[in-house]
């Protein structure tokens, strides 16, 4: 169920209370940097200190305070500090927190153009994705979209990875082999329809609750990136891995509109220039753990199969023209694919 405005106002005014807590100001002598004049920016983020996004993420803040000489800075709060995904985007909304990394879901709740690049197979793969997203071209309209009615800027994103199948029954070659079978989706109607395209039956179920579910045979099956897989020792209870690439999930970076507008055309440009040097580097860091998450499941005891990819495919194919509802939409996903042409 998603959140309602209601919930997430009582989450947000909560979280406000831990933002004043943690002391969090305007100048830098609140925070860890930007000099007695500078402005450090607070940013949510729903990752540990050791994930890929908080490294990259930390690395753009010294970037930014080095090349803007202190002026602007930024804050990485790890862990839900500053509240989760949903109050971190209404904080972000109403100037409480500066910036905030977010899912795709939580934006398309905003704007239903944003479903797009959540759909199966929109991207090949995570280089496709990559040079999609930061196409401005392609997503000018769409990253502005919020200005008006939020004041949220996107500036691009950082990806989750592809997405496959892992069960605790053994390997699946085909959709066939996951018919009767339950798997735990996100709460949303696509990765429901997804779900079933793949042939299994949905069972939305929070993340936390999803390896004593597989331990427990409440659900058989799940579906995530490999990093995913190995962090949360789910290949103890779901050893099988199979391949199905059906999904290279996408978390953005937000910023509140009006922060953004006070930057001088100077200091914007340093600040594009850390957060395309920040993006970049947090791909390459994504590429290494999930190489050393497929070597550490497999010592585990996790097996990694091959699955029949053009039977996925076909069955994966219609949800863009269910999902895809107007000509906004269509145009983002034709100018997707084309870019992986």
């Amino acid at each position: 169920m998603r959140p309602t405005k209601a919930t997430i106002l009582t989450m947000a005014t909560a979280s406000a209370l831990v933002l004043a807590a943690c002391g969090g100001g305007d100048t830098a002598a609140d925070g860890d940097g930007g000099g007695a004049d500078g402005r450090s920016l607070r940013l949510a983020l729903n990752q540990t200190e050791e994930h890929p996004s908080f490294i990259a993420l930390e690395n753009f803040g010294s970037t930014l305070d080095e090349a803007t000489d202190g002026r602007w800075s930024i804050d990485v709060y790890p862990n839900e500090t500053l509240g989760a995904q949903a109050e971190a985007l209404q904080l972000v909304s109403d100037g409480s927190v500066e910036m905030a990394i977010v899912s795709g879901p939580q934006l398309e709740n905003l704007n239903e153009d944003f479903v797009v690049f959540n759909l199966p197979k929109v991207f090949d793969d995570v280089e496709h994705q990559m040079s999609v997203i930061h196409d401005p071209e392609i997503t000018g309209d769409l990253y502005a979209s919020l200005e008006q009615s939020n004041s949220v800027t996107v500036l691009g994103g950082f990806t989750q990875g592809a997405r496959s199948v892992y069960t605790t029954f053994g390997p699946v070659t085909t959709p066939d082999d996951l018919a009767g079978k339950k798997m735990r989706v996100q709460e949303s109607d696509l990765h429901i329809a997804m779900a079933e395209a793949l042939g299994a039956s949905a069972t939305p179920m929070a993340y936390g609750e999803l390896y004593t579910g597989l331990q427990s045979g409440v659900v058989d099956a799940a579906e995530n990136n490999e990093v995913s897989f190995h962090t949360q020792r789910h290949y103890e209870v779901a050893p099988h891995w199979s391949q199905t690439n059906h999904l290279v999930g996408l978390d953005y970076l937000i910023i509140n509109s009006d922060v953004l507008a006070e930057m001088s055309e100077e200091d914007r440009a340093a600040f594009d220039e850390a957060w395309t040097a920040a993006h970049e580097e947090h791909t390459e860091l994504w590429m290494t753990a999930t190489e050393e998450a497929i070597a550490a499941a497999e010592a585990g005891g996790a097996t990694f199969n091959e699955v029949d990819e053009a039977a996925f495919d076909a069955v994966l194919a219609p949800l863009a023209e269910e999902f895809i509802t107007n000509e906004s939409q269509q145009a983002l996903f034709d100018a997707a694919r084309a870019a992986a042409e």
